[in-house]
């Protein structure tokens, strides 16, 4: 139910990006009904780790195996694959197909925040798709940067020199140092809240892709930011 919720919502706000509504609004529509109520009411970049996507496959091959096809969950897989794949999506729109000579700072790489697991974390998708169309990453993590760095060797074990183009970051303005875009992928506490005039600094670009909608849009663009996040073009900020 939890993984049908998250799907459903980032369904709903790449629909409010098509249509230019703000899915916060519909969030706090939807959420307000006390039988629905805002629990993982929160559209974003997918979901991932271990029970999720263990749990919803296990459910849809006890569905066929039993004759009763389960379409709602496939549909919830289906959703998270796409939506995994989204941020590199709005990165190449933004800056091109080829990203050769792009430098990209991303933020995050557990699945989630106060981890460093990163099974099925939407962070392997971004980075794969980036560093194949030739971008150099720069990657931070409070974490989960010595797990990241076995993880991305194998992911991209097919790609040559690879991780030459992936620089593991301790510190997340130096992850943004020169970089051309920042991502954020992970709803870490120490991102919610950081210092924007540095990152203007350190940026090479002031251009943010937020795949867990950690800011205002409108502040972002009184900063001096083009931002982009999940399902807020109702108030898509591009300077």
């Amino acid at each position: 139910m939890l993984a049908t919720r998250i799907s459903f919502m980032n369904e709903m706000a790449n629909l409010a990006d098509a249509v230019g509504a703000d899915i916060e609004s519909v969030r706090l529509g939807i959420g307000s009904d006390p039988r629905i109520g805002y629990s993982f009411l929160y559209a974003g970049a997918g979901y991932g780790g271990s029970c999720f996507p263990k749990d919803v496959r296990a459910l849809i091959h006890t569905g066929e195996e039993h004759g009763t096809p389960m379409r709602v969950l496939q549909s919830v897989v289906e959703v998270n694959r796409t939506q995994r794949r989204l941020l590199a999506k709005k990165i190449v729109t933004r800056l091109g197909e080829d990203l050769s000579g792009c430098t990209i700072a991303v933020w995050g790489l557990a699945f989630k925040p106060n981890t460093d697991d990163l099974r099925e974390a939407p962070s392997r998708d971004l980075i794969g798709d980036l560093v194949r169309r030739g971008a150099a990453v720069r990657v931070h993590d409070p974490v989960a940067l010595e797990v990241a760095r076995q993880v991305l060797a194998q992911d991209l074990a097919d790609v040559p020199d690879a991780m030459e183009r992936v620089h593991f970051c301790d510190n997340a303005m130096l992850a943004l140092a020169g970089a051309h875009a920042l991502a954020i992928v992970t709803e870490w506490k120490a991102f919610q809240s950081p210092d924007f005039g540095e990152m203007k600094r350190q940026l090479q670009t002031p251009l943010i892709f937020d795949g867990r909608n950690l800011y205002e849009p409108d502040a972002m663009r009184h900063s001096g930011f083009e931002y982009h996040a999940i399902g807020r073009s109702g108030t898509a900020t591009r300077c």
